[in-house]
């Protein structure tokens, strides 16, 4: 159980203001993650969000709750644009492009968002449903808003009539009916009756690789009807918190609101929160504008993926982050410093000093504050400067790593590979590199890069000038 004394405040998206955290069940905590879409890789941005559901996890659970938390996998394709319930599917076009099936794609982007997030430290969801395994559960879920007179069709296609909410449509994302439909700047499906209706059911084309068998004939189910389905399979009477990307905001999560609603009686999360955008040179990341960046590739170039979840601490999770190589140096090497700091400290005993206890009270303070986490990196620096043993600052470090999990005080040497001296002759090519820069000879400079790393090196540039890093693999 939670300490009484410890109240938490969530920022909720359905209400935009703080609330206090208060469970359906004490001492316990439900939580539904929007998972990938795995008809690609998960790049940085997209691993922001699921650092941020990991991070809540964690804190969640070292303030006394026990926590379940699942996350889906869609490995239904999408339609190039899923509000209009139009264009191709992403997954056909994924398996056309790679020559491989809709089962194999999935397969192979799902294990690679896998092998990203341990890397990351992202702890395991309790389970990982899988869209295609619910087909049947989505047709259940159509069936009931179809008997509750929600929904219409035309040729096999399903959607979901908004009027009939009465006003209630839409409330997550604070918009209007009015406003939506003034919104439209595309040519609104004929077969609507109104411009923010939603598919729930999509009839099945000739081409369609994914199809399955329905009332309404053979099709694929709407983007947003797998997290309804999902969600009430593993929490039927409703869960906690629902976590996602702000992208989700609208349509999705207003959608899933609004299928799952009138089938429960209730909101079917009561704690929405959502994680801001990273951006790389003040854009939104995305394969669209071609700077998508793995997790993978980074460690490629050297770095220590904990270096990625040490730069998390450095904004909140509601705020927009920018993302560079210059801004992952500093982290890395601020990360680093902590373990040179950390390392030094003796054997750890018991935290029972005062200062101990006010440095304990202000970490569970800025988790309890909505993951205020800038706090809790401010309190990383802070704990080797307070008046406490420091037996007892090693104690306090290791506590806390079950929620920050950046190996505080593990040896700075675990890792030298990423430091390790470049030869004569790479420096040659990178000092050459910095004098074609100098003369904006681009082209010239891009095939100095060239050769630096086909030597097995990456070169990174920053105010101070270019650093050289070993690549790994």
């Amino acid at each position: 159980m939670p300490e009484s004394s410890t109240e938490i405040q969530v920022y909720n998206t359905l209400g935009r203001s703080k609330q206090i955290f208060v469970p359906r069940t004490p001492g316990e905590a439900s939580m539904y993650t929007c998972g990938v879409t795995v008809y690609r890789y998960a790049h940085v941005g997209n691993m922001r969000t699921y650092l941020m559901s990991d991070f809540w996890t964690r804190a969640l659970r070292y303030l006394g709750y026990h926590v379940r938390r699942v996350q889906n996998i869609t490995d239904v394709g999408h339609l190039q644009n899923d509000v209009e319930g139009t264009g191709e599917d992403r997954m056909m076009i994924a398996a056309q492009d790679e020559g491989k099936s809709p089962e194999e794609i999935a397969e192979f982007y799902n294990q690679a968002f896998m092998e990203d997030a341990a890397l990351l430290r992202i702890e395991a969801a309790e389970a990982y449903p899988r869209a295609t395994e619910f087909i049947p559960q989505m047709i259940d879920v159509v069936k009931k808003l179809e008997d509750k007179g929600l929904t219409y069709e035309k040729n096999g296609n399903v959607f979901y009539d908004v009027e009939k909410l009465d006003g209630e449509y839409p409330k997550l994302s604070h918009n209007t009916l009015d406003q939506l439909q003034a919104g439209y700047r595309i040519e609104v499906d004929p077969e609507k009756r109104n411009p923010a209706d939603f598919l729930l059911w999509k009839a099945g084309g000739e081409h369609r690789l994914q199809i399955w068998d329905s009332p309404w004939g053979p099709g694929f189910p709407g983007w947003h009807l797998e997290c309804s389905a999902m969600s009430m399979e593993y929490f039927p009477e409703g869960f906690d918190i629902h976590t996602g990307g702000v992208d989700l905001v609208f349509p999705h999560h207003e959608d899933e609101i609004a299928q799952s609603e009138p089938i429960l009686g209730h909101q079917p999360a009561n704690y929405w929160i959502h994680g801001e955008h990273l951006q790389m040179d003040g854009r939104k990341m995305a394969k669209s504008t071609g700077n998508v960046v793995r997790i993978a590739d980074l460690v490629a170039m050297g770095y220590d993926p904990l270096a990625f979840r040490f730069l998390y601490l450095s904004a909140k999770y509601r705020a927009k982050q920018s993302f560079s190589l210059e801004v992952l140096e500093a982290a890395s090497q601020g990360l680093n410093a902590l373990h040179h700091k950390a390392w030094a400290l003796p054997p750890a005993t018991a935290p029972e000093s005062e200062g101990a206890r006010a440095l304990e009270h202000r970490f569970r303070a800025a988790l309890a504050d909505d993951l205020d986490l800038p706090q809790v990196s401010v309190l990383l620096q802070d704990v080797f400067k307070a008046d406490v043993p420091d037996s007892e600052k090693r104690a306090l470090l290791e506590r806390w790593d079950e929620v920050l999990q950046l190996d505080l005080t593990r040896a700075p040497e675990a890792g030298a590979e990423a430091t390790e001296e470049a030869p004569a002759e790479v420096h040659e090519l990178a000092h050459r590199r910095d004098e074609a820069r100098a003369a904006k000879d681009f082209a010239a400079a891009d095939s100095l890069r060239a050769e630096i790393e086909a030597a097995g090196w990456s070169i990174e540039d920053s105010a101070g000038g270019s650093r050289l890093r070993k690549r790994k693999g």
